[in-house]
């Protein structure tokens, strides 16, 4: 019969300051790691020694899901690869665990994370707040690592951030807090790049800042050392002894002098050179990128909850209407909102959809029957609405239709031919779900100030 409460054990070295005498106790890695796997580890070390140990922890397949908490200080591989400080009151441990138990249950369906896709979508799921963290380090060439895709990726070659960009346009993932922005090399993409000031005229390297006048007379400018002759100021063109500065010379704003052509300039020429490949670039021609933290999101948690085969996916069901990831849907709203509010034209409409115990409804049902129902709803949606509507899916039970170049008779109609998808829900199978709609047309409806992303969180209010 298996245990209600976890197997927790200590790792920690002589110095230890956590006294829990009931628990097991290991002074060194390999020992725990020899051991039978434990629910859940605390890690009793210092920051450094703490974060070292989880990444030879989680890229081993016993602990790579496991709850490990940082009993001590934690450092930034705490932070992107544990679980946090354990709670004051161990005996909390185990509510905490079994939680993460009965999620690993749920996790695609009962199939164990195999992919690398899917194992980093796991260790998001088993954890309600869990983020991949973007790590500072100098020795990489972009200055920024991300560790939880390093210790899922096993023996892959993955491109972390290529590979977040891909996730984010398919929905799984969303961004989280902005930490920095690079400049990266055209050719190499390293951001080991040293910005130097160069002639304005010759781009050359030589350059210096000096001290230059400009006679009133002639208008001769020289470098001031030109114009001393015997303790006194003198023109070295015209001869013309200079006394008082506004009247007879003044100081130009070029700065800066080159050794190699002479040239006098105010500002520097500043150039990109990579310390990798060492091509020079313009700054402003840099590559820009974002480096954030990423955390789960809604399409992502569907996935995690209704499996990641195909075939038998609800939400790859659903995909076979015209589907958009979140953000691109926002995006898309958002442009038709920008259009409308500047040209007041053409006009479009938003209608949302709520199927109200639709999930639970499903489960119910069963595998085959649960399709069955699925496959009817979308067939029904797809006679309703046009080739060039969008659709996208915020939550289980949420479906929203973006309608270009359609008003608010246009939405009224749409309304009236989905009432067929409500007649479908009355049959005895599906009696417990209900649909709700809301409806939205611009200009007329538009706020004032009124985004894509407040536009929804409006209008799913009033499905609630």
């Amino acid at each position: 019969m298996p245990s209600s409460s976890p197997r927790v054990a200590i790792l920690g070295t002589a110095e230890s300051s956590l006294s829990l005498s009931p628990l097991d106790r290991f002074g060194d890695l390999s020992e725990l790691l020899a051991a039978p796997a434990y629910d859940v580890l605390l890690l009793d070390l210092p920051g450094p020694l703490a974060g070292q140990a989880l990444r030879s922890l989680r890229l081993s397949e016993s602990y790579r899901f496991s709850l490990i908490y940082c009993c001590r200080d934690q450092d930034a591989w705490c932070t992107a690869l544990g679980d946090g400080t354990p709670p004051v009151d161990l005996g909390a441990l185990t509510p905490l665990w079994r939680l993460w138990k009965e999620r690993f249950a749920l996790f695609n369906r009962g199939a164990a994370p195999e992919r690398f896709e899917t194992r980093v979508l796991a260790w998001l799921w088993l954890r309600s707040r869990g983020d991949i963290h973007a790590l500072r380090d100098p020795q990489v060439p972009q200055h920024y690592r991300y560790p939880l895709l390093e210790a899922l990726a096993i023996d892959e070659s993955v491109n972390a951030f290529v590979w977040l960009q891909l996730m984010t346009q398919q929905g799984l993932l969303e961004e989280g807090e902005l930490v920095d922005r690079l400049r990266l090399c055209i050719d190499c993409g390293s951001g080991r790049l040293n910005y130097v000031d160069v002639c304005a005229e010759c781009h050359s390297l030589d350059i210096a800042r000096q001290p230059s006048l400009h006679c009133f007379t002639c208008g001769h400018v020289a470098p001031q050392e030109h114009f001393l002759k015997d303790g006194l100021l003198l023109c070295p063109n015209c001869l013309s002894r200079l006394r008082h500065i506004g009247s007879d010379y003044d100081r130009p704003l070029e700065n800066y002098r080159c050794r190699g052509c002479q040239a006098f300039f105010v500002d520097a020429a500043v150039e990109a050179r990579c310390l990798d490949c060492g091509q020079v670039h313009e700054p402003e021609k840099l590559r820009v990128r974002e480096v954030r933290h990423f955390r789960l999101a809604e399409a992502g948690r569907l996935r995690c909850r209704q499996g990641f085969v195909s075939e038998t996916s609800h939400s790859e069901q659903f995909g076979r209407l015209n589907l958009l990831g979140a953000r691109t849907f926002r995006e898309m709203l958002g442009w038709q909102i920008q259009i409308v509010r500047r040209y007041r034209e053409p006009a479009f409409s938003l209608l949302g959809l709520r199927f109200v115990n639709l999930a639970s409804t499903l489960a119910k049902l069963g595998e085959l029957s649960g399709h069955a129902l699925v496959d009817s709803l979308v067939e029904r949606l797809q006679e309703a609405v046009r080739e060039t509507d969008r659709f996208t899916r915020s939550s289980e039970e949420h479906l929203w239709l973006l309608l270009p170049n359609t008003g608010a008779e246009g939405l009224a109609s749409l309304r009236q031919r989905l009432a067929r998808v409500a007649e479908l829900l009355k049959t005895s199978e599906a009696r417990d779900i209900e649909l709700r709609m809301v409806g939205f047309s611009a200009p007329q409806d538009l706020l004032e100030q009124e985004d894509g992303e407040l536009l929804l969180a409006r209008l799913a209010g009033e499905l609630a």
